[in-house]
């Protein structure tokens, strides 16, 4: 940066740079049951975030016990109005869908009644008091298949796991655990996540017509 306005915290670390923008909380909250008999949850962010883009949904379920589940995720609105997003349990075998999210993308709104603001050249907005800066802890996909078994609809499952402690505040990224994956065949395969809490494990479930064992999605995880 030739010039502008650069702010570095006390590790030296840059966290505020007039020319590039960072991954920024836009919306925070809890979500909680709302239908499907207590296994889905459509939670509503506190404003409506405008950005074209849809935001990114980092969520942890709520407990220290039995198995939480982080299913089949979608983010609700348009471009430019965003308003909420989906998310679900696995099943009645599973925690209901209690927990802690929060929304965030790569440019700030104007929301904070006093502090700070600031722009870029082109006039986006970069940085405002408000929209503090998420914190990337770790992604891992050494993914290892513990087995397969068939579901009620007769699709083969796949089952994955790392060991995982569920180290307190962080979330994990939930936008891509919600998207479909392909198989062998052309057509798709359902994927799913696993917070066993009671086995410091985190899974992760595919299930499909033709389920190939190769398997690869990160699981990315960051907080406040």
């Amino acid at each position: 940066m030739t010039f502008g306005l650069q702010y570095s915290n006390d590790d030296g670390v840059v966290t505020v740079d007039s020319e590039f923008t960072r991954l920024v909380v836009l919306a925070k909250g809890t979500y909680r049951p709302t239908q499907e008999s207590n296994l889905g949850s459509v939670t509503t962010f506190p404003r409506t975030i405008t950005s074209q883009e849809p935001p990114l949904i980092f969520c942890r379920p709520t407990g220290s016990s039995g198995v939480g589940a982080v299913c089949y995720a979608r983010v609700i609105g348009s471009p430019g109005a965003w308003t909420g997003f989906y998310i679900r349990t696995y099943s009645t075998g599973t925690l209901q869908p209690y927990g802690t999210y929060f929304a965030a993308g790569f440019g700030a709104q104007a929301v904070a009644d006093w502090g700070m603001r600031l722009w870029d050249a082109n006039k986006k907005l970069l940085f405002d008091s408000d929209t503090p800066y998420v914190r990337f802890t770790r992604a891992f996909q050494n993914w290892t298949y513990v087995k397969s078994d068939k579901d009620t609809q007769g699709y083969t499952r796949n089952y994955y796991r790392v060991a995982f402690n569920f180290p307190a505040g962080e979330h994990m990224l939930v936008n891509t655990f919600g998207m479909d994956m392909c198989d062998d065949n052309g057509f798709s395969r359902q994927l799913a996540n696993w917070w066993d809490f009671s086995g410091g494990n985190l899974f992760a479930i595919t299930s499909g017509n033709y389920n190939p064992f190769a398997f690869y999605m990160p699981a990315v995880f960051a907080k406040l």
